[in-house]
């Protein structure tokens, strides 16, 4: 790969803070204790894909979890989320500054709200902690949607809408265990040369017809090129159908018109995300968002 169990609800402890505010959004910063880690299985560290041993303390102990709140955004009954997942060697600070994730979010225009967990922290690991267990991530969700209510952001009412699960690179292991575990419907995955792996879970659920799925690939991540592969060859002996396009050629008719698409990007594995800002993109193109 390219460098670049449940527990009851009334046991959750929040801290929250605003980190900085922008015009167009502010982000909220919390913590929960149904998020990847702390777990046991890197309680005392793990020798990660760089043959280096990581410790637990830095790398596998942080709860955290990011909200970005655009401006504008439209209180209503259901509320949509997008849950994005870094890859490795980052973190969810330096993914939401590098990546410019939340102008991008804000830019899009989506009536919705950027949540970003933090997975491994600044470790070659795709290992996903607790969402692999049953249950987890719905969990994790709903303490998302608990503790914007305390915070004034959304009515006592709110009700979980939509979700998208997006990532980088490494990310693919903690959205295929959410696929597979999170018992919490997921309508749309946007991958960046993500697909290393897991192509049976991602296949299954894409081949769902209410399902909306995207991979941007390059031929730099060592991998993700030939699991595109994979997938759209195990895709036509199905025989549902997808489409495949260049990056120069992506537009809002292809986008929309295709629910499984694979886009070839000639770039390097780190910089297909933004600049241009092809996470946007993808969001002003959902098949769900408002």
């Amino acid at each position: 790969m390219n460098r670049y169990l449940s527990l009851p609800l009334f046991l959750c402890i929040f801290t929250v803070g605003v980190l900085r505010a922008q015009p167009t959004y502010k982000v909220l910063h919390f913590s929960s204790p149904h998020n990847c880690f702390p777990d046991t299985a890197r309680d005392h560290g793990h020798w990660d894909g760089d043959s280096i041993l990581q410790p637990r303390a830095g790398h596998y102990d942080d709860s955290s979890v990011l909200v970005v709140v655009p401006r504008g955004f439209h209180v209503g009954k259901a509320v949509d989320l997008v849950v994005w997942f870094h890859g490795w060697h980052n973190n969810i600070d330096t993914a939401l500054r590098f990546y410019g994730l939340a102008d991008q979010f804000a830019a899009s225009g989506s009536n919705a709200l950027l949540v970003l967990p933090e997975a491994a922290r600044n470790a070659a690991d795709s290992y996903g902690g607790k969402l692999g267990r049953q249950g987890m991530f719905k969990l994790l969700v709903q303490d998302v949607i608990d503790e914007l209510k305390r915070k004034g952001v959304l009515p006592e009412d709110a009700l979980t809408g939509h979700i998208v699960l997006a990532g980088h690179s490494g990310a693919y292991g903690v959205i295929a265990d959410i696929v597979d575990y999170g018992q919490q419907p997921i309508d749309e995955i946007f991958l960046f040369d993500a697909l290393y792996g897991h192509v049976d879970t991602f296949t299954r659920w894409a081949e769902e017809d209410d399902h909306h799925f995207v991979h941007w690939f390059t031929n730099t991540g060592y991998g993700p090129d030939k699991m595109s592969d994979t997938m759209m060859s195990r895709l036509r002996q199905d025989r549902k159908p997808y489409g495949l396009c260049e990056e120069v050629s992506v537009d809002a008719r292809n986008l929309k018109a295709n629910r499984i698409l694979f886009i070839h990007s000639p770039r390097q594995h780190n910089v297909i995300i933004n600049n241009p800002d092809d996470f946007a993109v993808l969001l002003k193109n959902s098949f769900f968002l408002r």
